[in-house]
């Protein structure tokens, strides 16, 4: 399998040896993935957060299921942002989907496998568009996932980031009359989803993007200030990792467009 390469390496995405486990909390403070025992596990996330997504998934899946959340979140943050085959992405999207319904059948109570379930349909939603996704039944599926998430792990920022786009996404194409009755989804509720994911995790760069693009899908020129104000906020972090950089180039070529 083809993976393109990060475009941003850098030594401080690298966290050899006890470097990760310290910095493994605010790492990790979005999807509250403990901190593995197993030593190749841990290899397979040094492979992630450095951005070698190719190795993350081949060492994460050589370590079996306690090494399928490394592989499926490289699997899936390669698929979103470096992928520039549509029929490939969408392809490595529905293999991490599928593998989170086996962890899902097995280890029921990890909170990541509902969550890059939901984040892997979701992502696989856009790329066939929403529409589309939503008369295939996968809207459902995402949200019964972050919901699962969420009762396994409350403290989840990024699950709770994930529904509120789900919320701002479901509105955006059928509006609040359709998206109320028939998927349950408010404009207030996607804003209380956003707001306390940046109470839980105010150092995050993807959830200010997530919530800049509900509100414009929410409410359109109306919150375009806030909007840009979150961009900006975003494009101004100090990434730590390799998804976090990929994140603040995102908001910077924002910015610039």
């Amino acid at each position: 399998m083809a993976w393109n390469k990060f475009p941003y390496p850098e030594k401080a995405y690298a966290y050899p040896g006890a470097a990760l486990q310290k910095s493994w909390e605010r790492l990790h403070c979005g999807d509250c993935e403990p901190f593995p025992e197993d030593a190749k596990v841990q290899d397979a996330w040094r492979s992630y957060h450095a951005g070698d997504f190719g190795k993350a998934v081949e060492s994460g899946l050589a370590c079996g299921m306690a090494g399928y959340n490394a592989a499926n979140k490289a699997a899936a943050i390669h698929a979103n942002y470096l992928d520039t085959d549509d029929e490939h992405k969408r392809r490595l999207l529905m293999e991490v989907a599928r593998r989170c319904e086996e962890q899902q059948e097995k280890t029921p109570g990890d909170a990541n496998c509902w969550y890059l379930h939901a984040y892997a349909l979701g992502r696989y939603s856009q790329s066939i568009s929403v529409v589309k996704a939503l008369t295939q039944g996968l809207g459902g599926k995402i949200k019964h996932s972050l919901l699962q998430a969420l009762e396994l792990q409350p403290r989840h920022a990024d699950a709770r980031v994930a529904l509120g786009a789900y919320h701002a996404e479901v509105l955006d194409k059928v509006g609040a009359l359709v998206g109320g009755v028939t998927y349950g989804v408010k404009k207030s509720t996607a804003n209380e989803l956003f707001e306390a994911a940046l109470k839980l995790n105010p150092d995050s760069a993807i959830t200010r993007i997530e919530y800049a693009n509900a509100l414009v899908m929410m409410f359109g020129k109306a919150k375009m200030k806030d909007a840009e104000r979150f961009y900006q906020e975003a494009a101004a972090f100090t990434p730590m990792d390799a998804m976090e950089r990929l994140d603040v180039e995102a908001a910077r070529a924002e910015l610039a467009d």
